[in-house]
């Protein structure tokens, strides 16, 4: 493996993952060769981020095809593989999305369909790139260009991608420029991909920051500590409501109420269409465990039950712009997507 971070890689005929559960504790990559096992990986998180689930749902179905080749599966037994890997995290968009768009190539072969794959992986790094420019541009057209405080939620960078970045690449473009005071960088209840991953790409690209609880951010942003907000996004309606790990519409009732930036950043893969509001968004539920156990430790009664969406919906009207590769939607200003 390179020394740059890299969420996901096809390698020798097989995924390559780096085991975000680990992080920042050790840094593992795990190989895959299977359809379950991989399935499995998708939704222990040992990959996520909308747009690594894109990159991993079109290798995934090279997996599936190699892994039927070589166990003799039947034509409907693969496509049967291609839908549970599809339906694997179902409010990410991006991992259906790419399953879908790469299945189509299969009677054209496996090495066409390999060839689509890392199309895709490249197109996702480029993506990155391009969104840091145009959400940095946009920060300094509307706060200008002086050095600001900025706060994050969940993980977004090259964890989430195969670039930079979603919202964190807006963030290492903004650093590079030199318009970064400080990073604020909620936990992330109750996986900490804030305290956990975040914080972890940002201490290796030497940005400043500092970790808080996600109770602290709506005091933090109404105390005038800081200056906007930006998030990415798992999956976006038309027009503009936003889902993005539980905690985000928190961040943006502060902002809004505060009158700071609030930004959603995310391919344009993650715009779903096809949907008009974020009440048509499927929020997946996640098991009791990650509240009452901590790293196999008891924090809570036996029997306890739980509310634990791994999502929240952010309504439109509370999002100033949505920045994608290709521009930014002034949601604010009613402009849909």
């Amino acid at each position: 493996m390179s020394s740059a971070i890299e969420a996901i890689v096809w390698q020798d005929g097989k995924i390559v993952l780096l085991d975000q559960t680990q992080i920042p504790a050790e840094e593992n990559y795990i190989s895959y060769d299977s359809v379950a096992t991989f399935i499995d990986a998708i939704q222990r998180l040992v990959v996520r981020g909308a747009p690594a689930l894109g990159v991993a749902g079109a290798y995934g179905v090279v997996l599936a095809i190699d892994e039927a080749a070589r166990k003799g599966l039947t034509e409907s037994e693969l496509e049967r593989n291609l839908d549970l890997l599809r339906d694997a995290r179902p409010t990410a968009v991006n991992l259906a999305w790419a399953v879908e768009k790469i299945r189509k190539h299969l009677p054209d072969g496996r090495d066409a369909v390999l060839a689509e794959a890392h199309k895709l992986a490249s197109e996702d790094k480029q993506s990155s790139t391009d969104m840091g420019n145009i959400g940095a541009d946009w920060l300094i057209n509307k706060l200008g260009s002086r050095p600001l405080t900025l706060l994050t939620h969940c993980n977004t960078g090259s964890l989430a991608t195969t670039g930079t970045g979603t919202a964190l690449g807006v963030i290492k473009e903004m650093h590079a420029r030199g318009f970064v005071k400080e990073i604020y960088a909620d936990e992330t209840r109750p996986l900490l991909q804030g305290s956990r991953l975040t914080a972890w790409e940002l201490m290796k690209s030497n940005i400043p920051y500092r970790i808080e609880p996600d109770g602290a951010a709506a005091m933090a942003i109404l105390s005038g500590r800081i200056d906007a907000a930006l998030i990415g996004a798992d999956r976006i309606a038309k027009n503009g409501d936003s889902a993005n790990k539980i905690g985000s519409l928190s961040v943006a009732l502060a902002c809004y109420e505060a009158g700071i930036p609030f930004l959603v950043v995310a391919p344009e893969s993650t715009v779903d269409r096809s949907i008009a509001t974020g009440a048509e968004i499927h929020i997946e539920i996640r098991g009791d465990e990650e509240l009452t156990f901590f790293k196999g430790v008891q924090v809570a009664p036996l029997g306890a039950k739980t509310f634990n969406p791994a999502f929240d919906v952010t309504p439109a009207k509370y999002i100033s712009a949505v920045i994608t590769e290709k521009q930014s939607y002034e949601i604010k200003e009613g402009q849909t997507l």
